[in-house]
Protein backbone atom coordinates (compact mmCIF):
# COMPACT_ATOMS: atom_id res chain seq x y z
CA UNK A 1 0.00 0.00 0.00
CA UNK A 2 1.55 3.35 -0.97
CA UNK A 3 2.32 5.39 2.14
CA UNK A 4 1.05 8.53 0.41
CA UNK A 5 -2.44 7.06 0.00
CA UNK A 6 -2.57 5.89 3.61
CA UNK A 7 -1.51 9.28 4.91
CA UNK A 8 -4.00 11.05 2.64
CA UNK A 9 -6.86 8.87 3.89
CA UNK A 10 -5.91 9.43 7.53
CA UNK A 11 -5.45 13.15 7.06
CA UNK A 12 -8.52 13.98 4.98
CA UNK A 13 -11.04 11.19 5.55
CA UNK A 14 -10.55 9.71 9.00
CA UNK A 15 -12.68 12.16 10.98
CA UNK A 16 -15.63 11.87 8.60
CA UNK A 17 -15.33 8.06 8.41
CA UNK A 18 -15.25 7.69 12.19
CA UNK A 19 -18.21 10.05 12.65
CA UNK A 20 -20.38 8.26 10.10
CA UNK A 21 -19.33 4.81 11.29
CA UNK A 22 -20.66 5.64 14.77
CA UNK A 23 -23.84 7.23 13.38
CA UNK A 24 -25.09 6.65 9.85
CA UNK A 25 -22.56 4.36 8.21
CA UNK A 26 -24.56 4.52 4.95
CA UNK A 27 -23.31 8.12 4.55
CA UNK A 28 -19.71 6.98 4.06
CA UNK A 29 -18.36 7.82 0.61
CA UNK A 30 -15.24 9.17 -1.08
CA UNK A 31 -14.58 12.87 -0.66
CA UNK A 32 -14.74 13.44 -4.43
CA UNK A 33 -18.26 11.98 -4.62
CA UNK A 34 -21.72 13.41 -3.97
CA UNK A 35 -24.59 11.56 -2.33
CA UNK A 36 -28.21 12.58 -1.84
CA UNK A 37 -29.85 11.60 1.43
CA UNK A 38 -33.36 10.22 1.04
CA UNK A 39 -35.73 12.91 2.39
CA UNK A 40 -38.58 10.44 2.85
CA UNK A 41 -36.93 7.38 4.30
CA UNK A 42 -33.68 5.48 4.79
CA UNK A 43 -30.76 5.40 2.43
CA UNK A 44 -28.69 7.53 0.10
CA UNK A 45 -28.39 7.80 -3.67
CA UNK A 46 -24.99 7.89 -5.34
CA UNK A 47 -24.83 10.80 -7.77
CA UNK A 48 -22.20 9.39 -10.11
CA UNK A 49 -22.45 6.98 -13.02
CA UNK A 50 -20.22 3.99 -12.37
CA UNK A 51 -19.32 1.78 -9.43
CA UNK A 52 -16.52 2.92 -7.16
CA UNK A 53 -14.54 1.43 -4.26
CA UNK A 54 -14.60 3.03 -0.83
CA UNK A 55 -11.04 4.37 -0.79
CA UNK A 56 -10.73 4.60 3.00
CA UNK A 57 -11.41 0.85 3.19
CA UNK A 58 -8.74 0.25 0.56
CA UNK A 59 -6.00 2.21 2.25
CA UNK A 60 -6.63 1.94 6.01
CA UNK A 61 -6.20 -1.51 7.58
CA UNK A 62 -9.38 -3.07 9.01
CA UNK A 63 -11.60 -0.16 7.95
CA UNK A 64 -13.49 -2.64 5.78
CA UNK A 65 -13.96 -4.97 8.75
CA UNK A 66 -15.29 -2.17 10.93
CA UNK A 67 -17.72 -0.99 8.24
CA UNK A 68 -18.99 -4.54 7.70
CA UNK A 69 -19.46 -4.95 11.46
CA UNK A 70 -21.52 -1.76 11.63
CA UNK A 71 -23.61 -2.76 8.62
CA UNK A 72 -24.33 -6.27 9.87
CA UNK A 73 -25.13 -4.89 13.30
CA UNK A 74 -28.03 -3.04 11.71
CA UNK A 75 -28.93 -5.52 8.98
CA UNK A 76 -27.80 -9.04 9.99
CA UNK A 77 -27.30 -11.76 7.41
CA UNK A 78 -28.62 -15.12 8.57
CA UNK A 79 -28.73 -18.64 7.20
CA UNK A 80 -31.46 -21.27 7.15
CA UNK A 81 -31.77 -24.68 5.57
CA UNK A 82 -35.22 -24.04 4.14
CA UNK A 83 -37.75 -21.27 3.68
CA UNK A 84 -41.26 -21.85 5.06
CA UNK A 85 -43.72 -23.09 2.41
CA UNK A 86 -45.36 -20.16 0.63
CA UNK A 87 -48.46 -21.05 -1.42
CA UNK A 88 -48.77 -17.37 -2.33
CA UNK A 89 -45.30 -15.81 -2.26
CA UNK A 90 -44.99 -12.06 -2.51
CA UNK A 91 -41.38 -12.15 -3.68
CA UNK A 92 -39.68 -14.47 -6.15
CA UNK A 93 -35.88 -14.62 -6.15
CA UNK A 94 -34.54 -15.55 -9.60
CA UNK A 95 -31.00 -16.93 -9.91
CA UNK A 96 -29.37 -17.95 -13.17
CA UNK A 97 -26.62 -20.53 -12.89
CA UNK A 98 -24.20 -22.69 -14.88
CA UNK A 99 -21.69 -25.32 -13.86
CA UNK A 100 -20.43 -26.84 -10.64
CA UNK A 101 -17.49 -24.54 -9.97
CA UNK A 102 -19.71 -21.95 -8.28
CA UNK A 103 -22.11 -24.45 -6.69
CA UNK A 104 -20.83 -23.86 -3.11
CA UNK A 105 -21.45 -20.11 -3.51
CA UNK A 106 -24.92 -20.78 -4.89
CA UNK A 107 -25.86 -23.10 -2.02
CA UNK A 108 -24.80 -20.58 0.63
CA UNK A 109 -26.61 -17.80 -1.24
CA UNK A 110 -29.75 -19.95 -1.10
CA UNK A 111 -29.32 -20.40 2.66
CA UNK A 112 -29.22 -16.61 3.12
CA UNK A 113 -32.38 -16.27 1.02
CA UNK A 114 -34.04 -19.04 3.06
CA UNK A 115 -33.46 -16.91 6.19
CA UNK A 116 -35.71 -14.08 4.92
CA UNK A 117 -38.16 -12.85 7.55
CA UNK A 118 -41.70 -11.47 7.66
CA UNK A 119 -42.76 -11.98 4.01
CA UNK A 120 -43.49 -15.18 2.05
CA UNK A 121 -40.93 -15.87 -0.66
CA UNK A 122 -39.98 -18.42 -3.27
CA UNK A 123 -36.73 -18.96 -5.15
CA UNK A 124 -36.19 -20.29 -8.66
CA UNK A 125 -32.79 -21.44 -9.92
CA UNK A 126 -32.55 -21.50 -13.70
CA UNK A 127 -29.69 -23.70 -14.80
CA UNK A 128 -28.58 -22.93 -18.34
CA UNK A 129 -26.45 -25.91 -19.29
CA UNK A 130 -26.16 -28.91 -21.60
CA UNK A 131 -27.05 -31.29 -18.75
CA UNK A 132 -28.89 -31.02 -15.46
CA UNK A 133 -25.81 -30.68 -13.29
CA UNK A 134 -27.10 -29.10 -10.07
CA UNK A 135 -30.77 -30.11 -9.93
CA UNK A 136 -30.29 -32.76 -7.25
CA UNK A 137 -27.87 -30.60 -5.26
CA UNK A 138 -30.47 -27.94 -4.52
CA UNK A 139 -32.58 -27.88 -1.35
CA UNK A 140 -36.13 -29.13 -1.75
CA UNK A 141 -37.72 -25.71 -1.15
CA UNK A 142 -36.05 -24.24 -4.27
CA UNK A 143 -37.79 -24.52 -7.63
CA UNK A 144 -35.56 -25.67 -10.47
CA UNK A 145 -35.75 -24.92 -14.18
CA UNK A 146 -33.41 -26.39 -16.77
CA UNK A 147 -32.65 -24.23 -19.79
CA UNK A 148 -30.86 -26.44 -22.35
CA UNK A 149 -27.68 -25.09 -23.94
CA UNK A 150 -25.25 -26.60 -26.38
CA UNK A 151 -21.80 -27.76 -25.30
CA UNK A 152 -19.55 -24.72 -25.37
CA UNK A 153 -22.36 -22.20 -25.84
CA UNK A 154 -21.68 -18.91 -24.00
CA UNK A 155 -23.76 -18.17 -20.93
CA UNK A 156 -26.78 -15.94 -21.55
CA UNK A 157 -27.88 -14.65 -18.17
CA UNK A 158 -30.70 -12.58 -19.71
CA UNK A 159 -32.39 -15.74 -20.96
CA UNK A 160 -32.38 -17.30 -17.49
CA UNK A 161 -34.12 -14.28 -15.98
CA UNK A 162 -36.77 -14.12 -18.68
CA UNK A 163 -37.68 -17.78 -18.26
CA UNK A 164 -37.69 -17.47 -14.50
CA UNK A 165 -39.87 -14.36 -14.60
CA UNK A 166 -42.45 -16.19 -16.71
CA UNK A 167 -42.64 -18.96 -14.09
CA UNK A 168 -42.59 -16.71 -11.01
CA UNK A 169 -45.61 -16.64 -8.69
CA UNK A 170 -44.56 -13.56 -6.71
CA UNK A 171 -45.74 -10.07 -7.60
CA UNK A 172 -42.16 -8.83 -7.09
CA UNK A 173 -39.07 -10.29 -8.75
CA UNK A 174 -35.56 -10.13 -7.29
CA UNK A 175 -32.99 -10.61 -10.05
CA UNK A 176 -30.15 -12.05 -8.03
CA UNK A 177 -26.62 -13.31 -8.62
CA UNK A 178 -25.57 -16.75 -7.37
CA UNK A 179 -22.79 -15.42 -5.13
CA UNK A 180 -24.43 -12.72 -2.98
CA UNK A 181 -25.52 -13.06 0.65
CA UNK A 182 -28.39 -10.79 1.66
CA UNK A 183 -29.75 -9.45 4.99
CA UNK A 184 -32.61 -11.25 6.68
CA UNK A 185 -35.02 -8.40 5.97
CA UNK A 186 -34.01 -7.85 2.36
CA UNK A 187 -37.28 -9.17 0.92
CA UNK A 188 -39.34 -7.40 3.59
CA UNK A 189 -37.72 -4.04 2.78
CA UNK A 190 -38.38 -4.60 -0.92
CA UNK A 191 -42.05 -5.38 -0.23
CA UNK A 192 -42.38 -2.21 1.89
CA UNK A 193 -41.11 -0.15 -1.05
CA UNK A 194 -43.41 -1.89 -3.51
CA UNK A 195 -46.35 -1.28 -1.18
CA UNK A 196 -45.39 2.41 -1.21
CA UNK A 197 -45.76 2.45 -4.99
CA UNK A 198 -42.19 1.85 -6.22
CA UNK A 199 -41.94 -0.47 -9.23
CA UNK A 200 -38.16 -0.81 -9.64
CA UNK A 201 -36.16 -1.03 -6.42
CA UNK A 202 -32.42 -1.09 -5.74
CA UNK A 203 -31.61 -1.01 -2.01
CA UNK A 204 -27.91 -1.98 -2.10
CA UNK A 205 -25.51 0.41 -0.38
CA UNK A 206 -22.23 -1.44 0.03
CA UNK A 207 -21.10 -4.72 -1.52
CA UNK A 208 -18.35 -6.39 0.51
CA UNK A 209 -16.26 -8.53 -1.84
CA UNK A 210 -14.67 -11.11 0.42
CA UNK A 211 -11.16 -12.32 -0.23
CA UNK A 212 -10.55 -15.81 -1.59
CA UNK A 213 -9.37 -17.09 1.78
CA UNK A 214 -12.25 -15.50 3.69
CA UNK A 215 -14.74 -16.98 1.22
CA UNK A 216 -13.20 -20.42 1.64
CA UNK A 217 -13.59 -20.14 5.40
CA UNK A 218 -17.19 -18.90 5.18
CA UNK A 219 -18.09 -21.77 2.84
CA UNK A 220 -16.38 -24.25 5.13
CA UNK A 221 -18.00 -22.97 8.34
CA UNK A 222 -21.32 -21.92 6.74
CA UNK A 223 -21.44 -18.70 8.71
CA UNK A 224 -20.27 -15.09 8.62
CA UNK A 225 -18.03 -13.58 11.25
CA UNK A 226 -18.03 -9.89 12.13
CA UNK A 227 -14.36 -9.59 11.18
CA UNK A 228 -14.49 -10.76 7.56
CA UNK A 229 -11.87 -9.13 5.35
CA UNK A 230 -12.76 -7.75 1.95
CA UNK A 231 -10.74 -7.34 -1.21
CA UNK A 232 -12.80 -4.23 -1.89
CA UNK A 233 -15.98 -2.51 -0.71
CA UNK A 234 -18.01 -1.35 -3.71
CA UNK A 235 -20.77 1.25 -3.93
CA UNK A 236 -23.18 2.20 -6.71
CA UNK A 237 -23.21 -1.28 -8.23
CA UNK A 238 -25.70 -1.47 -11.10
CA UNK A 239 -27.05 -4.99 -11.00
CA UNK A 240 -26.10 -8.02 -8.97
CA UNK A 241 -29.41 -7.87 -7.11
CA UNK A 242 -32.30 -5.58 -8.01
CA UNK A 243 -36.06 -5.88 -7.56
CA UNK A 244 -38.91 -5.04 -9.89
CA UNK A 245 -42.62 -5.75 -9.90
CA UNK A 246 -43.63 -8.46 -12.30
CA UNK A 247 -45.88 -6.03 -14.17
CA UNK A 248 -42.98 -3.59 -14.41
CA UNK A 249 -40.71 -6.30 -15.76
CA UNK A 250 -43.18 -7.02 -18.53
CA UNK A 251 -43.74 -3.31 -19.24
CA UNK A 252 -40.07 -2.70 -20.05
CA UNK A 253 -39.62 -5.88 -22.09
CA UNK A 254 -37.68 -7.95 -19.56
CA UNK A 255 -34.00 -8.62 -20.19
CA UNK A 256 -32.47 -8.22 -23.63
CA UNK A 257 -31.50 -11.74 -24.69
CA UNK A 258 -29.04 -10.48 -27.31
CA UNK A 259 -26.52 -9.91 -24.52
CA UNK A 260 -24.12 -12.85 -24.62
CA UNK A 261 -21.54 -13.52 -21.91
CA UNK A 262 -20.48 -11.17 -19.10
CA UNK A 263 -21.32 -7.48 -18.89
CA UNK A 264 -23.76 -4.80 -19.93
CA UNK A 265 -27.17 -6.40 -19.54
CA UNK A 266 -27.72 -4.99 -16.02
CA UNK A 267 -26.94 -1.46 -17.18
CA UNK A 268 -29.38 -1.66 -20.06
CA UNK A 269 -32.06 -3.24 -17.85
CA UNK A 270 -31.86 -0.56 -15.15
CA UNK A 271 -31.91 2.28 -17.67
CA UNK A 272 -35.19 0.87 -18.99
CA UNK A 273 -36.45 0.24 -15.43
CA UNK A 274 -35.98 3.94 -14.67
CA UNK A 275 -38.91 4.68 -17.00
CA UNK A 276 -41.00 3.17 -14.18
CA UNK A 277 -41.32 4.58 -10.67
CA UNK A 278 -37.80 3.63 -9.63
CA UNK A 279 -35.73 4.18 -6.48
CA UNK A 280 -32.00 3.75 -5.85
CA UNK A 281 -31.73 4.99 -2.26
CA UNK A 282 -29.45 2.30 -0.87
CA UNK A 283 -28.99 1.33 2.77
CA UNK A 284 -28.50 -2.44 2.83
CA UNK A 285 -25.21 -4.38 2.86
CA UNK A 286 -24.59 -7.40 0.65
CA UNK A 287 -21.66 -9.82 0.98
CA UNK A 288 -20.14 -11.11 -2.26
CA UNK A 289 -18.41 -14.51 -2.21
CA UNK A 290 -15.14 -14.80 -4.11
CA UNK A 291 -14.92 -16.85 -7.31
CA UNK A 292 -12.65 -16.93 -10.31
CA UNK A 293 -13.65 -14.20 -12.81
CA UNK A 294 -15.64 -15.06 -15.92
CA UNK A 295 -13.34 -15.28 -18.96
CA UNK A 296 -15.10 -12.39 -20.73
CA UNK A 297 -14.48 -10.11 -17.74
CA UNK A 298 -10.77 -10.25 -18.43
CA UNK A 299 -11.46 -8.59 -21.79
CA UNK A 300 -12.89 -5.47 -20.11
CA UNK A 301 -14.44 -3.04 -22.59
CA UNK A 302 -13.67 -5.43 -25.44
CA UNK A 303 -16.02 -8.10 -24.08
CA UNK A 304 -18.87 -8.64 -26.61
CA UNK A 305 -21.65 -7.83 -24.15
CA UNK A 306 -19.91 -4.66 -22.97
CA UNK A 307 -19.49 -3.52 -26.56
CA UNK A 308 -23.17 -4.27 -27.21
CA UNK A 309 -24.15 -2.06 -24.26
CA UNK A 310 -21.99 0.77 -25.62
CA UNK A 311 -23.93 0.55 -28.88
CA UNK A 312 -27.32 0.33 -27.17
CA UNK A 313 -26.57 3.31 -24.93
CA UNK A 314 -26.88 5.51 -28.02
CA UNK A 315 -30.44 4.26 -28.64
CA UNK A 316 -33.26 6.07 -26.79
CA UNK A 317 -34.61 4.00 -23.91
CA UNK A 318 -38.19 4.12 -25.19
CA UNK A 319 -37.02 2.70 -28.51
CA UNK A 320 -35.16 -0.13 -26.76
CA UNK A 321 -38.32 -1.04 -24.83
CA UNK A 322 -40.44 -0.98 -27.99
CA UNK A 323 -37.97 -3.26 -29.78
CA UNK A 324 -37.96 -5.82 -26.96
CA UNK A 325 -41.72 -5.87 -26.64
CA UNK A 326 -42.12 -6.28 -30.40
CA UNK A 327 -39.60 -9.13 -30.35
CA UNK A 328 -41.51 -11.00 -27.65
CA UNK A 329 -45.01 -10.32 -29.01
CA UNK A 330 -46.95 -13.40 -30.27
CA UNK A 331 -46.83 -13.82 -34.02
Amino acid sequence: MPLRQLLGALLYDRRRFERDLRGRWDLIHNRSETITVNPDGPGVRCEWQWTSPVDYCRFVPRADVRLLRAALGTWPIGFANASPPAPEPQVTFLIGHRGRSRLPQLLLTLRSIAAQRDVPIECIVIEQAHAREVEHELPAWVRYLHQPAGEGDPYKRAQTFNEGAAAARGRILVLHDNDMLVPERYAAEIVAHADAGWEAIDLKRFIFYLTESETARVLREQKLQLDERSEVVIQNLRGGSVAITKSGYEAIGGFDEEFVGWGGEDLDFWERAETLRATRFGYLPIVHLWHAPQPEKLHGNEAPAVKRYAELARVPVAERIARLKARSAPR
